[in-house]
């Protein structure tokens, strides 16, 4: 992981954990090409706003911040290309002291919204937007019986919905005639795979997505992609159609691992890669992986680490990441959204592959 998403990973972190006893906690987001006197301007009016706040607590700290952000402002001749997002406020978490502190952003991506907030939290949404994965995948899975829509996103992957069918097997029901059953057969089916389209279309609008794969067992997915049930616009989305032997969990888990060709730039991919290898190291007893806080730290403090392996809600990570930063390690964190990476936190949720 680069060295800008850890620590912006890390900030919003922190970030997210302050709260404040009262609305005095300033999140204020740059545009770029701001102009800074404007900026100045709206410090001041601020300002002059706060001290009509009737209580004497929240009228010193916000003023406090506020003067704190104005002289950060007035280090910059020009603003940062891509804008500036500040945090401002008393931290502190006993009634009565007060402990302002400040971060400033510059995010990795340009600030298009302007946007100055005081309230008991941060607002974090903006830089949140910036820091959300974009590389993202849908796989819709069907057979006759049933469908599953799932998404891939970064590492992990969700299964938005799971559809069940009425559609009955091939064998008519007793005193049914083949042409009425094969009819009834085929608009319930019909009607099942436009349910599907129409669920599709609804949950997968709200994502940017760089392709759709279609699988599942038998005809019917090649019948969902040829026979019109899908919008033009997710039709246009479809990378490839997998053979697979099952639908649910089980024909997700075998489409990621039969099309992993189709999405090998994602980040999931890439890390059941990673993980793979670390395992058929492990079990070959192989000297250049460890495992274990104790062992992996030790190795990483001696610069022996090449690649640091992290479970993502692991209790130290930020110790981890900057211990990473220091030595200049590449740091992967491992989601739990794959059954590698559920096995990986079984063993502790920390390992490494070493350079010797």
């Amino acid at each position: 992981m680069e060295p800008d998403k850890i620590k912006l990973r890390r900030l919003l972190r922190e970030l997210s954990q302050m709260k404040g006893k009262h609305t005095e906690l300033i999140s204020y987001y740059i545009p770029a090409g701001s102009d800074l006197s404007k900026i100045s301007e709206l410090i001041t009016q601020e300002q002059a706003l706060t001290r009509n706040v009737k209580n004497k607590t929240v009228r010193k700290n916000v003023l406090s911040a506020l003067e704190k952000i104005g002289q950060e402002l007035k280090k910059y001749n020009k603003l940062p290309d891509n804008g500036l997002a500040i945090f401002c406020g008393n931290v502190s978490e006993e009634e009565g002291k007060t402990d302002i502190k400040l971060w400033v952003v510059v995010p990795p991506e340009k600030i298009q919204v302007k946007l100055y907030w005081c309230d008991q939290k941060f607002e974090l949404g903006p830089l949140k937007e910036l820091a959300k994965e974009k590389n993202n995948y849908a796989i819709i899975c069907l057979d006759k019986s049933s469908a599953d829509i799932a998404l891939i996103s970064g590492k992990n992957i969700t299964i938005l919905k799971h559809l069940n069918s009425i559609v009955p097997g091939k064998t008519r029901a007793g005193g049914q005639s083949s042409v009425r059953f094969y009819r009834v057969r085929e608009n319930l089916l019909i009607s099942f795979l436009q349910k599907v389209s129409l669920t599709a279309r609804n949950l997968l609008k709200e994502f940017e997505l760089k392709g759709i794969i279609i699988s599942g067992p038998g005809p019917i997915k090649e019948k969902f992609y040829n026979e019109g049930y899908l919008t033009p616009e997710l039709k246009k989305k479809v990378i490839g159609i997998v053979d697979v032997s099952d639908t649910d969990e089980q024909g997700i888990r075998e489409t990621l691992e039969r099309g992993k060709d189709l999405i090998k730039e994602t980040e999931l991919v890439k890390e059941q890669e990673l993980l793979k290898e670390f395992f058929v190291k492990l079990s070959k007893g192989k000297e250049d992986v460890v495992y274990g806080e104790e062992d992996t730290i030790s190795s990483l403090q001696a610069g022996k680490v090449e690649v640091l392996l992290v479970s993502e809600d692991f209790s130290n990570l930020n110790k981890i990441e900057e211990l990473c930063e220091q030595t200049n390690t590449k740091l992967e964190l491992i989601s739990t959204s794959s059954q590698e990476g559920v096995e990986f936190k079984n063993i502790g949720g920390i390992g490494a592959i070493l350079r010797y």
